[in-house]
């Protein structure tokens, strides 16, 4: 069932970096992965009011130092009003109090910020390993067209750079923008509480602030949104170099590979300059507004202060208030820096979460129907009706393919490259779907039955050979997870693969390298051959996997085949000319149709397509094989 829209087929992933998003839609889904931690972000909460509200209290304790002990006035003094008749020993007395209590409010806040970041870090650690395990999950529901769009180190750059920028937010980042929104709401109330006017006063320059914290972070927020998707293209080049670096060096292609290279590594570099000159602009200017805004207390509250006379239509105040208001200015400036600064690597975290729900948000090729049921054990009869299928809309590669294969036939596919072959197999298991007709397995539409069912009675060995990085016993054993090693054995025998598995360094347990180095071609298809053995599937596709064995080895896998495809249905994209001898029948493919049909000797008689296919590509082959 093809599906399309928004995140669906056809929509590169990189360009989901070029249209903006609603940051309001990004948190939500940050928060949907830690609601199921709510009581760790409650307690998250409750430490930074705290530590917050102990912090901010140091201002007026400040404030009453100067009117209490340094420049005593009896009216503003409240902690102790007979301090201004008390001779300097006691004064200096009751001040030691006062700077013990402020070291205790200082040591309090910062053990219980502390404590909140440790909190905070604990729920994100598992709301951060939720989203990765959702993601991994979400590349292996993806169908194969997918994949055929993205490049591979696009992908992986989300899963890997994206979740560590989220990781590396989550924790100081978003504690100290949580801890400095409190800060601001305390401060500014206590503000307003000790003196209107002069909080006004003091606030005056927060407009200009919320206005440049605004237009820095925007910008911000576009760069650094570039500077992830030029982040994918660098790890999408060096996938795809170490990837083909044998070609590479083979053509003698080192300076254009490294070139390339160096031109996505320029267009990272200079994204993310971009974004950290916004970023380092945007601290110097909040800074200097803030410096005006002490600059009117200072000069306002001094003023009056000194002269016990209004300015500007404010009260007399003390000059304890002034020197309160300093530190509630400073209190006050302070977290809008913090956050500003912080908010735009904050938007770096967004532009990656947009990254990684834009992937999550991807909508498969192919999904099970709501009604879609498991499909029963099957005897392997596959049937084409009228079957059309596409790669690209509005591009047929198959035009009207109609066949039948009966329980325990083995029917080779052959033709010119581009002819369709691959797809006649990638429809079997539903790895593509038909845009006309329908592919039946004993009478059961593969669109009508879940995927794993069909697919699990089903063995593919393919031309390209892939091997985890794990033990050959492991390898094979991926056919059938609950194999025993007894039966994992004796797949590799029927495979012919168990001598020279036993002739390796630990036998069965040597660990592979990636992709199965440091084994032959053909070692690599005997291994994946004794996987498809072990499976026991109904139908086995084979890509014409003797393709890279030598003729004697050849011979002994197609005596056991001869064993292990009796009763079982088998497709054959033939590259030689034993394996189309063999065949129960022979499909001649051209432009997407099946132009001849029929035994090796019919289509020979024919003399028709498949002949000239025959005299061109495979009677030098019979008569050296002669």
């Amino acid at each position: 069932m093809m599906m399309g829209g928004p995140g669906g087929p056809g929509r590169l992933l990189n360009q989901e970096t070029q249209k903006p998003k609603r940051i309001g839609a990004t948190l939500a889904r940050f928060w949907s992965y830690f609601r199921p931690w709510w009581y760790a972000i409650a307690l998250t909460v409750a430490l930074i009011v705290v530590a917050t509200t102990l912090q901010v209290a140091t201002a007026p304790v400040i404030g009453q130092a100067v009117d209490c002990y340094l420049a005593p006035n009896p009216a503003a003094c409240w902690i102790d009003p007979p301090a201004v008749s008390l001779d300097v020993q006691a004064r200096l007395a009751g001040l030691g109090r006062l700077v013990a209590i402020l070291a205790l409010l200082f040591t309090a806040g910062s053990l219980l910020q502390g404590l909140a970041f440790f909190t905070l870090n604990w729920a994100g650690q598992r709301a951060l390993r939720q989203i990765r395990e959702d993601t991994f999950a979400q590349i292996h529901r993806l169908s194969l067209g997918f994949y055929t769009r993205n490049e591979a180190g696009n992908i992986m750059s989300r899963i890997t750079n994206d979740t560590d920028t989220i990781q590396q937010t989550l924790g100081f980042a978003l504690l100290s923008v949580v801890s400095g929104v409190l800060q601001l709401t305390i401060t500014g109330a206590l503000m307003l509480q000790t003196n209107v006017p002069y909080a006004l006063l003091s606030l005056s320059v927060l407009p200009l602030m919320a206005w440049a914290t605004f237009y820095f972070s925007q910008q911000a927020r576009r760069a650094f949104r570039r500077s992830r998707q030029e982040m994918g293209s660098v790890n999408a080049g060096l996938q795809e170099s170490i990837a083909g670096v044998r070609e590479v060096q083979a053509f003698s292609r080192e300076e254009e590979s490294i070139e390339q290279f160096r031109r996505a590594n320029a267009a990272n570099r200079d994204a993310n300059v971009r974004a950290a000159s916004f970023t380092s602009a945007l601290n110097p200017v909040l800074e200097a507004l803030g410096y005006v805004a002490i600059a009117i207390v200072v000069v306002v509250g001094g003023l009056s202060a000194l002269r016990n006379q209004p300015l500007l239509g404010a009260t007399v105040i003390s000059l304890g208030t002034v020197f309160a208001f300093i530190q509630y200015v400073q209190r006050f400036n302070q977290p809008i820096q913090q956050i500003a600064v912080l908010w735009t690597n904050i938007q770096s975290a967004i532009a990656g979460g947009e990254r990684i729900f834009g992937l999550l948000d991807q909508v498969p090729d192919l999904v099970d129907r709501p009604d879609a049921r498991p499909l029963p054990p099957i005897t392997g009869r596959v049937a084409f009706e009228e079957v059309w299928a596409e790669y690209k809309p509005g591009e047929p590669v198959l035009k009207g393919v109609s066949f039948v294969a009966e329980p325990g036939q083995t029917v080779a596919i052959v033709g010119p490259t581009g002819a369709g072959k691959t797809m006649i197999i990638n429809l079997i298991p539903r790895f593509y779907d038909v845009s006309r007709g329908r592919v039946t397995i004993d009478g059961h539409d593969v669109r009508e039955v879940t995927a794993a069912s069909l697919r699990s009675q089903i063995g593919i060995v393919l031309q390209d050979t892939f091997l985890f990085s794990d033990t050959v016993m492991n390898n094979i054993r991926y056919g059938r997870l609950d194999a025993t090693d007894e039966e994992v054995i004796a797949a590799a025998k029927l495979a012919m693969a168990h001598d020279f598995i036993a002739r390796l360094p630990e036998g069965y347990q040597t660990r592979l390298g990636e992709r199965g180095a440091g084994l032959s071609q053909g070692q690599r298809q005997l291994i994946a051959i004794a996987r498809a053995v072990l499976a026991n599937p109904r139908i086995l596709i084979l890509d014409e996997a003797t393709s890279s064995v030598d003729t004697r080895t050849e011979r002994l896998i197609q005596r056991a085949f001869d064993t292990l495809l009796e009763g079982r249905t088998s497709f054959v994209i033939a590259h030689r000319l034993s394996t189309i001898r063999n065949a129960d029948q022979v499909l001649m493919v051209q432009g997407g149709q099946i132009v001849e049909r029929g035994t090796h000797e019919e289509l020979l008689a024919l003399r028709g397509a498949y002949y000239a296919l025959y005299t061109s590509q495979f009677r030098r082959e019979e008569e050296l094989a002669a």
